[in-house]
């Protein structure tokens, strides 16, 4: 499915690639619903229907993922309200292995995240990625998100990556499209980024439910 002898630097997602994402799912279409309901006295089914529609609008940008963004437009405090739920982060589990097998046969590791610092702090708070990845990037940081051409330039700026030796591994269609439009060779998809929802198919993509099966291959590519 990839070709591993030919992979030296692993571009990672964070959200339904390393960590489960069902917190952000429940986050943004239940949790945060009810406390606007709460604070502004609609009902939660209507805060629910306004929010979605917001969503819909903003999906893609730099808004969306954006804490600050939120917090102004609803008048709450989101990374307060995400630790309300903080139990939720979880790690898939077969995340570590998958991890560890990069890092043993020494290639490059870089974790890519659309999620506002903020999030990101809180997982990394919340899980033992750090442990396994050094460079830990927030798209913020570059002013756009994955979705952009604008990101890939930059990014590949600051760490110098050969996309013909890049593999970049995201559970978001539109965001592997992407990648694949700047040129980076090898791409996987993640089929099953919501531990409490059915798998997707990509029809375009190698797709993956579970790192384990990757593993073999990959120690064998550096044996």
């Amino acid at each position: 499915m990839l070709q591993w002898s030919e992979i030296d630097t692993v571009l990672l997602d964070m959200d339904g690639t390393l960590l489960d994402l069902h917190f952000d799912n429940f986050f943004w279409q239940q949790h945060l619903p009810k406390r606007w309901a709460e604070i502004t006295g609609i009902s939660e089914h209507q805060a629910q229907a306004e929010l979605m529609a917001e969503y819909q609008q903003l999906q893609g940008q730099l808004a969306w993922y954006c804490l600050d963004y939120w917090g102004k437009r609803l008048q709450l405090p989101i990374t307060e309200l995400k630790r309300e739920i903080m139990d939720k982060i979880q790690m898939r589990a077969d995340v570590p292995a998958f991890l560890t097998a990069l890092k043993q046969t020494g290639r490059k590791i870089v974790l890519v995240t659309n999620a506002h610092p903020d999030s990101l702090s809180l997982k990394i708070e919340r899980t033992d990625l750090a442990n396994y990845i050094e460079q830990l990037i927030s798209t913020h940081e570059f002013g756009v998100t994955k979705e952009s051409q604008l990101l890939w330039q930059r990014l590949q700026q600051r760490l110098n990556f050969d996309p013909q030796r890049t593999l970049f591994v995201d559970d978001s269609l539109p965001i592997l499209e992407s990648a694949q439009q700047f040129g980076i060779a090898h791409l996987l998809a993640v089929a099953n980024p919501d531990s409490q929802k059915p798998a997707t198919q990509f029809e375009h993509f190698p797709a993956t439910s579970d790192y384990h099966t990757l593993l073999a291959d990959i120690y064998q590519s550096r044996a």
